[in-house]
């Protein structure tokens, strides 16, 4: 092994740009771990400094794509990823972020947040975050709001869950004429270390007997190659600038997935950056592997409400309670529908997500609900409801 720096180490592999960097995250660009808290071996990034993070940063400024993977409810993931982007941002070269986790139909509105004439929450309604996405949006908010902060583009990548869940239903072949129009042309199926890989995934996981891998196959295929499409027509449409792709590790390791699928389209110079965390370490995974401290967001407050998302009629209706409930105990009754959540209004699941999004345990929220009653209709009712 030959020590290049007191943050890089060259690995003996076939990937010739294969480093491993270590990223001992406390929090974002504010505290870090001294080197005293970890083992003599491991190299701490002291980011306050920003000495060893521009290391990294040289070495990804001349690539075209950054692919950095994440573990979607990893938060340190999500900060080293905002890391990266504002290391390569401050060089003053253009960038664009592509997110996975917004769906294509939906670019208009991921443009007019940026351009400052969409609230993160319209953004967060519109884009139908919640229902598409769910993972807590606190994870990807610094994100979101650096790129708006400093005008950066943001690329919604993904293909519409309609199609995703049509194919894996009934195949592409089950899809109709208007929505084959919407995935790629080109599907590649010939990379077998790529099928070996599904087929372990699909083989693990709990299914039921109906369950066909043909269908999961070209899913993962769709989602791959739709993302790569979209990012290779930014690319072309912005031949200046650099994309940074922001995806599940899945989507990224080995390159097998979107990397590969891009490289076929418009080879570029790219280079894969991921958490080598909770896997067996494999330089051949990434050219670049991040070992960050876990890092939690802050516990949000819970009302201990089972919903029914699907109910009709005003707001949304209480289905059941959890086993401690703030809102059993402040009176709310199985039926209730809450229409409103401290000042917020609620006539979806994602007006209650956005409610509670930065409340905390053991904080006194007002819930404003109707209870229908069997004579004289439905009486609107308040409470002080104590977060869990």
């Amino acid at each position: 092994m030959t020590l290049r720096s007191p943050l890089f180490s060259r690995i003996p592999t076939s990937l010739p740009k294969a480093l491993v960097l270590m990223l001992m995250l406390a929090i974002s660009s504010v505290s870090v771990a001294s080197a005293d808290d970890t083992d003599p071996q491991t190299k701490v990034l002291d980011v306050s400094s920003l000495g060893e993070l521009d290391d990294l940063i040289e070495q990804l400024a001349d690539d075209r794509v950054v692919f950095i993977g994440e573990t979607h409810d990893r938060y340190e993931d999500h900060l080293n990823q905002l890391a990266i982007i504002r290391g390569l941002h401050e060089r003053g070269h253009p960038i664009a972020i592509g997110m996975e986790s917004f769906q294509q139909p939906f670019q208009d509105q991921l443009d007019a947040y940026i351009a400052g004439d969409l609230s993160e929450t319209q953004l967060l309604r519109e884009t139908e975050y919640f229902e598409r996405w769910r993972f807590d949006y606190r994870l990807y908010r610094p994100i979101l709001r650096y790129a708006r902060e400093q005008g950066i583009a943001l690329i919604a990548l993904n293909l519409p869950r309609e199609i995703t869940d049509q194919v894996g239903d009934g195949g592409i072949a089950s899809l109709t004429a208007e929505e084959t129009a919407l995935i790629p042309t080109e599907i590649d199926r010939e990379d077998t270390a790529y099928l070996a890989h599904l087929k372990r995934i699909f083989e693990l996981h709990p299914k039921g007997d109906d369950a066909s891998f043909e269908h999961f196959l070209e899913v993962q295929l769709l989602w791959d190659e739709g993302m790569a499409e979209r990012a290779v027509r930014w690319l072309r449409d912005n031949p200046e600038s650099q994309l940074i792709v922001l995806a599940g590790t899945g989507h990224v390791e080995y390159g097998r997935g979107i990397p590969k699928r891009v490289e076929r389209r418009l080879p570029v110079s790219m280079s894969v950056v991921m958490s080598g965390r909770q896997r067996p370490f494999d330089p051949a995974m990434a050219d670049y592997l991040l070992y960050p401290r876990p890092v939690d967001l802050p516990q949000i407050g819970l009302m201990g409400v089972m919903l029914d998302t699907d109910s009709e009629g005003e707001g949304v209706a209480v289905q059941g309670f959890a086993q401690q409930s703030g809102a059993r105990e402040a009176g709310l009754k199985a039926g209730d529908r809450i229409i409103a959540i401290g000042d917020v209004a609620i006539d979806a699941y994602a007006d209650i997500r956005i409610a509670l999004m930065d409340s905390q345990p053991g904080q006194q929220m007002p819930v404003a609900v109707l209870r229908d009653l069997l004579v004289g209709g439905a009486k609107p009712l308040r409470f002080e409801i104590t977060l869990q």
